[in-house]
């Protein structure tokens, strides 16, 4: 029984609380999308406290800034997509695409078989990943997108059968 009036007391301090807070909006900075969030009317005003003291310190830091004579550097979000080239420039390492040509058992092996690869596609870096050891996988091409893999994929399927384009962390600069 003792355990009974416990259960329900908790399960009252629980359903009490979420009664409390209440529904908030408040819109996002950079793209001004509305965000409903809910919490405690005393979070909201320490939320807007701490807003309003952050605009305070923005302001003299940019007065000061205007007053030595020196710029503060300015965060602009484009009204357009983004370039290729301005992605790589803040992002050297983007998640793309590889294709995986095989799977071997063996370094030796892995290396006969991008050293065929090479003859067969000249225009294609080809490289090792070693993190399955002792399995060793063997990935050609960067690619942005699973699309932009498809031309290659199917020429290689030619001489390779289980080639597939795998997800995979690729250097922005080399992307197709």
């Amino acid at each position: 029984m003792n355990s009974l009036h416990k259960a329900i007391l908790i399960c009252t301090i629980l359903f009490s609380y979420s009664t409390f807070a209440q529904q908030v909006m408040k819109v996002d900075t950079l793209s001004g999308t509305e965000l409903k969030i809910s919490m405690d009317q005393k979070l909201v005003s320490d939320f807007d406290k701490l807003e309003d003291f952050c605009e305070k310190a923005s302001s003299n830091t940019l007065s000061k800034n205007i007053s030595s004579g020196t710029t503060k550097k300015k965060i602009y979000v484009a009204d357009r997509a983004l370039t290729n080239a301005e992605i790589c420039r803040n992002n050297p390492r983007i998640a793309g695409y590889k294709i995986q040509i095989a799977v071997v058992k063996s370094n030796d092996e892995a290396n006969e078989v991008k050293a065929y690869f090479r003859r067969r596609f000249p225009r294609l870096k080809v490289e090792t990943d070693a993190s399955l050891r002792p399995n060793y996988k063997i990935l050609a091409g960067s690619y942005f997108t699973k699309s932009s893999a498809a031309s290659d994929l199917k020429s290689i399927r030619g001489e390779f059968k289980s080639a597939v384009s795998v997800p995979y962390n690729i250097f922005c600069a080399e992307g197709k």
